[in-house]
């Protein structure tokens, strides 16, 4: 097992081949994810998910985005935490009704 081939080499590797193994037979496939498995180091259920993907797909990176509050709603959330004695996590969605109320 080779665990020495840099990260550009396994992605040049794995591009060469996944197109063969996409057209392969099952004994073909066999042959084809062993000879992969060996000269990357990958687990063999690991090396079956990379060649069996769509490049694209992995590496499309959707942005995360802050949420922007008026400042009203963040002085109302504000008050709304305090008054709950700074709850944290899921807790203030389920008491939110309750507080709102009074």
């Amino acid at each position: 097992m080779k665990k020495d081939m840099s990260k550009r080499s396994k992605q040049e590797l794995t591009d060469a081949i996944r197109q063969r193994y996409a057209t392969a037979s099952k004994q073909e496939k066999s042959r084809i994810l062993d000879e992969f498995v060996y000269l990357t180091g990958y687990h063999r259920k690991h090396a079956i998910r990379v060649l069996g993907s769509n490049d694209q797909l992995n590496t499309e990176v959707c942005p995360v985005g802050r949420r922007i509050y008026d400042e009203a709603t963040k002085e109302a959330l504000i008050v709304i935490w305090e008054a709950s004695d700074r709850i944290c996590g899921k807790r203030p969605k389920a008491a939110l009704p309750i507080l709102v109320e009074s």
